[in-house]
């Protein structure tokens, strides 16, 4: 080889390791880029995530700023509390309400086999899951829906009367008194008559068209059924102690007075929470493709309760409430579907 040959071939060398550097290099921050946007999968994720190709991925932008979020009480101090105990079987009973007050409950048999946790994520401590946040700060107050002064033990009854679809707990009963004291203990550092950040449900922005139940079936064969199964009827434990996923709709589910029957209530409970891995921080679904998929859940068959008594003052419904009579000339089915925007207007006049 002459005296330019083995410098020549040096620098091929040289210029086809740094291309193969650099790919690896890119492979490599694409990598903690996908890690930083999705998160790493726990065992228990794996084990039991929905198996779906067309399963969607999130979406980046988080719903609202996780700055000043509020988180619940460290579970660990927990036994520091004078009332630990009770604090600790009033949690056990939320997230497994069932097991002990279900239609095979090992205390009282007195509702429908869903759990409290079903639709109060994470025993309620889920920002934006519907938690108990300010249950403690904003309880005694006066309720439109039954035009009277309610306490929490009313609240929670209410819960078991609609979404559980059964009977009221006795106020003295050890359940009744540990549900209240772990809603306490929840809400223990929010001032009185405040609601912290992430309290309750996502509000979703009205649309400029009502809802569509036929669009929201193909979301819901997309991105439900694999857990919530094709009929709505769940996924029950083996042990038929509860719902690994509970029913959406049937004789099993939530009945017509519960508050995600009102399509904004669901809708906003499906933006920041469903399907499977989502969370306010990482949505899976748009706006427009949560208020479909809530009109058609919303659209089927499920037990019905006696509602004469709610609302005394028609004038304080909230406008998706899907029963009249009311103060304006809008169908049920539009206060149930919407558009929302014409109802809107109307009240503020």
């Amino acid at each position: 080889m002459n005296n330019l040959g083995k410098p020549f071939l040096q620098l091929i060398t040289l210029v086809v390791g740094l291309l193969v550097l650099s790919s690896v290099l890119v492979g490599v921050i694409g990598f903690a880029i996908y890690l930083d946007q999705n998160g790493v999968p726990t065992s228990e994720e794996v084990a039991i995530a929905p198996s779906s190709s067309e399963i969607i991925p999130p979406i980046s932008k988080a719903l609202m700023d996780p700055v000043g979020m509020w988180q619940a009480p460290d579970w660990s101090k927990v036994e520091e509390e004078p009332n630990a105990e009770s604090i600790k079987y009033g949690r056990e009973l939320i997230a497994n309400t069932s097991e002990y007050l279900g239609p095979n409950g090992k205390v009282l048999k007195m509702s429908n086999g869903m759990n409290c946790q079903n639709c109060h994520l994470q025993a309620g401590t889920a920002p934006l899951g519907n938690n108990y946040s300010a249950v403690a700060s904003t309880y005694p107050k006066v309720r439109g829906r039954s035009g009277q002064m309610e306490d929490i033990p009313k609240r929670i009854n209410d819960c078991f009367e609609r979404s559980l679809n059964g009977k009221g707990l006795a106020v003295s009963s050890k359940e009744m008194v540990a549900m209240v004291d772990y809603m306490k203990w929840l809400g223990k550092d929010v001032p009185k008559d405040e609601k912290p950040n992430g309290v309750g449900l996502y509000e979703l922005p009205f649309l400029d068209r009502a809802a569509d139940p036929i669009k929201g079936k193909s979301i819901y064969t997309r991105q439900c059924q694999s857990c919530h199964m094709e009929n709505g009827e769940g996924l029950q434990k083996p042990d038929g102690t509860g719902y690994t996923y509970p029913p959406l709709w049937g004789v099993n589910s939530y009945n017509n007075g519960a508050g995600l029957f009102r399509l904004s209530r669901f809708a906003g409970y499906v933006r920041a929470n469903m399907p499977f891995g989502a969370t306010y921080e990482r949505p899976i679904l748009s706006d427009e493709e949560s208020w479909d998929v809530a009109a058609y859940v919303n659209s089927l068959d499920r037990p019905n309760k006696d509602l004469s008594g709610d609302w005394p003052d028609i004038s304080k419904k909230p406008l998706d409430h899907p029963f009249g009579p009311y103060t304006d000339e809008f169908s049920e089915t539009q206060h149930k579907f919407g558009p929302f925007p014409a109802i809107q207007a109307s009240k503020a006049k």
